[in-house]
């Protein structure tokens, strides 16, 4: 019984993820208003309502796709074989990176259906904005307890700040259409302003000793 309990959910997950990266191919070229659930079903080979015993709505889609994808980013960001600025700017520019490479219409619809959180029907993503500011604090922290930056780094407000950067680029790369590549733009700041930013607080770099 246990055993086909493990083929039952092994099964489950398969179909799921069958779902998940149907919907993603489809909605990368057509967008999600354009996409139906009937569109993405039929693709994988299964009925309307095996969809919805994974999914409550169509929009849930789209907040599944990466759910564990940045976790994955922030764990291999902090195992990074490297020093401090080169594991936060990694992390930047591989979190700004998959967003663009799982395309501009997936982005797009996921800023539209987030972007006013009483709308949001996915738990996980009420709380995303909150998780990738935690993921940013715990790069920063993790610099703290390795000795790498002061004790008195203010994480809290560095996290929130290179959030906020984050998360602006991301806009300003959905506003204009994909004009410029998201995770270049990052590279450009983690170059040009990201060590001025960091540096009153690295160790060595600004003492008065």
């Amino acid at each position: 019984m246990s055993e086909k309990m493990t083929n039952r959910k092994l099964a489950a997950l398969e179909t799921r993820k069958k779902l998940l990266n149907t919907a993603k191919v489809i909605i990368r070229e057509k967008g999600l208003v354009n996409t139906s659930v009937e569109e993405i079903t039929k693709a994988c080979g299964v009925s309307n309502g095996t969809f919805y015993t994974y999914f409550k709505r169509k929009e849930d889609v789209v907040f599944a796709i990466s759910h564990d994808m940045f976790r994955e980013i922030y764990e291999e960001a902090q195992s990074y074989d490297g020093p401090f600025m080169d594991r936060l700017a990694f992390y930047m520019v591989t979190f700004s990176g998959h967003i663009e490479r799982d395309g501009l219409k997936l982005c797009q619809e996921w800023v539209r259906n987030t972007v006013d959180p009483d709308l949001v029907g996915s738990p996980y993503d009420k709380e995303k904005l909150r998780m990738d500011n935690d993921s940013m604090k715990g790069m920063i922290k993790t610099g703290v307890e390795r000795g790498e930056l002061k004790e008195d780094t203010p994480i809290g407000a560095l996290s929130e700040a290179l959030t906020d950067v984050i998360y602006g680029e991301m806009l300003c790369w959905d506003m204009s259409g994909g004009a410029h590549s998201f995770e270049e733009r990052t590279k450009t700041f983690c170059a040009m302003f990201l060590p001025a930013m960091m540096k009153p607080y690295l160790k060595g770099e600004s003492d008065d000793e």
